[in-house]
């Protein structure tokens, strides 16, 4: 029951940045800008990948060539649907990653507006932009090898019958959500002074109220245009989630930048 409390708990999170957005619009127009720029560039790819399924599918399965038309046909469907529905997963997964990295700017004063109508903001290190953008692209790409490390497994696993219809879609709800609380908490533990370990570490401590946060927000973000309106929110709310929940606290004023740990 302890888990389930947690988990509802993590979910709640996002409500609370629904709320703050809600009660401060501007704030919520101003992380709309990077999300919807890097939606419409999504946009087009899922586009290409939908119209061109098909022919993905058929250049995947030779084999099937010498097959009779009705079976060639549903194998290449399924393997088509299979395709986008990977392509659908891989866009929510980093969607996040990039919307962050595109808009660095907007999510970090954003994230650290949530924090101060919460009290003071925690003295970290404050560090350019030239630097925090390139240690951000790092970890996303890190972040996204291990994604990829779950995913593709689970990929190949849609294709067994009944467990790739009903246990694959958990797991990857699972998978997809704690990897989103990756992404969305970075800001404001990187504002504490934490490394990317250190972050994967009080996430894992923290593991069931992260996937409540991350999992909800996955299927949002699996709404066509939801993923744009509901950025600012996610963002909002993990902020709030750092603070409160995760039991983290900022360095002593003065700390020293952040260096990343072998």
């Amino acid at each position: 029951m302890g888990h389930f409390r947690s988990f509802v708990d993590g979910a709640g999170f996002f409500f609370q940045g629904l709320r703050w957005v809600a009660r401060n619009p501007r704030w919520w127009l101003f992380g709309l800008i990077p999300a919807l720029i890097v939606f419409i560039l999504y946009a087009v790819g899922l586009y290409w990948l939908g119209t061109h399924a098909t022919d993905i599918a058929e250049w995947a399965t030779p084999f099937a060539s010498g097959w009779a038309h009705a079976a060639q046909t549903a194998l290449r469907t399924l393997v088509g649907l299979a395709i986008f529905g990977a392509g659908l997963v891989l866009f929510v997964v980093t969607f996040t990653a990039v919307t962050l990295i595109v808009g660095e700017p907007f999510y970090e004063k954003l994230s650290e507006r949530v924090e101060l109508s919460y009290g003071d903001l925690p003295a970290g290190p404050d560090l350019p932009l030239w630097k925090t953008i390139p240690r951000s692209i790092r970890d996303s790409l890190i972040t996204l090898w291990y994604v990829l490390l779950f995913t593709v497994p689970l990929f190949f696993l849609g294709f067994v019958p009944v467990v790739g219809q009903t246990v694959v879609p958990v797991l990857g709800a699972l998978v997809s959500g704690f990897f989103l609380t990756v992404e969305l908490t970075a800001l404001a533990m990187e504002r504490r002074g934490m490394a990317r370990k250190e972050r994967f570490a009080v996430l894992r401590r923290n593991k069931m109220r992260a996937l409540g946060f991350g999992v909800l927000i996955f299927l949002i973000f699996l709404i066509p245009l939801a993923s744009v309106v509901a950025m600012p929110a996610a963002v909002a709310g993990a902020a709030v989630m750092v603070r409160s929940r995760l039991g983290v606290s900022g360095p002593a004023t003065g700390a020293p930048e952040i260096h990343e740990r072998a």
